[in-house]
């Protein structure tokens, strides 16, 4: 009797726990476990650019998470073969030639996904099922208390529903065994180098304050060290509008998209840190963030190819370049910019800002926005990603138009020493705290060009110009002087002494001020 043959192509479930696609009803006598790096992924990004729309830093926390993966599955007796090209192409070449029984995959939010499963679901054999299984959500479809026909159309319509039939199934533990590898199959997959040397030689910036490292161990340890250690569930709502340090944030994101950790792994965590601290508003934050999660997963399966745009994406133009290259002139941006080049990744409240910037005081299109971010994002995913632009831009299914963040205010608010800024643009420095910094060609307008734009609605926020003087000519009378005065280093350094506060104590008090009206998914 010929041995019986599944594939698990496991795109985004980089995972062996909470893995329903390695949990089986009918156990396969052997086992193909697959990736496949779509080539699509390493063409260009932009229209008339050479940028691929994977990026090094995600591809290098990708090549990780598949080496640990392969790890944990070769503990439990089977393997991992990745390849690279058209992937359904590739599944149905090896379902022919090993005679598969079933192919088994995750259900996919995104458009392109979807078609790609649709694609692979026609050309595979008869004797071949394919098989698409919820993975990852809190909810999986059929515990929704409503179809997706009916998904409501803004995030608290959506919130409500579900919180009064809060039901779904417990995360799965990770199998023991698995079946074994067929004999003679290939498997393993090319060095990064082969596939992007760039990306093999990527190194994230030191000054961001944590190294992403990818993986389902690595995960798991960020998700220890956050709950127990940090005790971020006692302090998250508090603190997750900072900018600085390692602790202001879950950062469980690129694990989350990557698929090495589950929304119900995070979830029974915040369950467990609350059995022994007792719920609170910032354990109940946490589980807010994943329904944000799962609501635009479930939006982008509502909207499909209308998420995107129906028109063709628009060329870069000036101001684009001007705000991927950090050339803005608006510290409170570029300092953003400058950190996802760097590193790959930007909080929440920088990736609200930097959005609402390139859209509404630049006018350029959306679009090119969430392009140029699933190029750098270590933590992209479409829906996650497409969803919050969408949001900020007005486009989205809950209609609304005037969602606009006045970045003067912002800055003030979660950067009011100007230390974020200064960490990442360092020829601020020597300005003194606050708002010297977030305006700089305003405090110091012969070393600082204005802004690429100055729109109306930054009027109350700005601040006054340094007074003029002739005292320093020796003449006292009004001559009608409009030079401005620069202050010494000297005199710098002892005004920067007198106002001087640790990055901890920014932070603190940037968690104290209000937050926006619109509170968003962390990414």
């Amino acid at each position: 009797m010929q041995a019986t043959t599944d594939i698990v192509l496991i795109n985004n479930s980089l995972r062996v726990s909470d893995n329903p696609l390695l949990r089986f009803d009918s156990r396969p006598d052997q086992l193909i476990c697959l990736f496949v790096l779509d080539q699509r992924l390493l063409e260009p990004a932009l229209p008339g650019e050479a940028t691929p729309r994977l990026g090094p830093a995600r591809l290098r926390f990708l090549w990780q998470s598949l080496m640990a993966l392969r790890g944990e599955l070769l503990q439990r007796g089977s393997d991992l073969l990745v390849r690279i090209g058209e992937p359904a192409q590739i599944v149905v070449q090896l379902a022919n030639q090993y005679r598969a029984r079933r192919v088994r995959t995750m259900e996919h939010a995104g458009v392109e996904e979807s078609r790609l499963l649709d694609q692979i679901d026609n050309t595979l054999p008869d004797e071949t099922a394919l098989e698409r299984i919820e993975s990852g959500y809190l909810f999986d479809r059929e515990e929704l208390p409503f179809e997706l026909d009916d998904m409501p159309g803004s995030f608290s319509a959506f919130r409500q529903r579900i919180e009064k039939q809060w039901s779904f199934g417990e995360a799965l533990a990770a199998p023991y065994t698995l079946p074994g590898w067929p004999e003679n199959a290939s498997r393993g997959f090319p060095p990064l180098k082969k596939v992007s040397e760039e990306s093999a030689f990527w190194q994230p910036d030191d000054r961001q304050g944590f190294n992403f490292i990818g993986g389902e161990a690595a995960a798991r340890d960020r998700l220890h060290d956050y709950f127990w250690h940090i005790n971020g569930a006692g302090s998250y709502k508090k603190t997750r509008n900072g900018l600085l340090g390692d602790t202001f944030s879950t950062r469980f994101s690129p694990w989350l998209a990557c698929g090495c950790l589950s929304a119900r792994q995070v979830y029974e965590e915040v369950k467990a840190w609350e059995a022994v601290n007792g719920a609170c508003e910032s354990s109940k934050w946490i589980v807010f963030e994943l329904m944000w999660r799962d609501y635009f997963h479930r939006n982008a399966q509502v909207e499909g190819p209308k998420l995107f745009g129906e028109q063709a994406l628009s060329r870069p133009c000036e101001n684009f370049d001007r705000w991927r290259e950090a050339r803005t002139g608006v510290p409170f941006v570029d300092a953003a910019m400058h950190e996802l080049s760097h590193t790959g990744w930007i909080s929440s409240r920088s990736r609200q800002n930097v959005a609402s910037f390139l859209v509404r005081d630049l006018g350029v299109d959306w679009r090119l926005g969430a392009q140029w971010f699933e190029h750098c994002l270590i933590d992209y995913d479409a829906a996650n990603n497409w969803g919050n632009w969408s949001h900020i831009a007005g486009t989205g299914r809950d209609g609304r138009k005037d969602r606009y963040f006045n970045v003067l205010k912002q800055a003030k608010q979660y950067d009011p020493k100007g230390l974020y800024v200064a960490h990442w643009l360092p020829e601020l420095d020597n300005l003194d705290f606050g708002v010297d910094r977030h305006q700089p060609w305003r405090s110091d307008p012969q070393s600082f060009d204005p802004p690429c734009v100055e729109p109306e609605e930054w009027d109350r926020w700005l601040m006054d110009r340094p007074s003029s003087s002739s005292a320093d000519k020796g003449d006292t009378s009004d001559k009608g002087d409009t030079s401005i005065r620069v202050k010494s280093p000297l005199e710098r350094q002892i005004a920067r002494n007198d106002s001087k506060v640790s990055a901890s104590e920014s932070a603190r008090q940037a968690s104290s001020l209000p937050i926006e009206e619109i509170e968003e998914a962390e990414e």
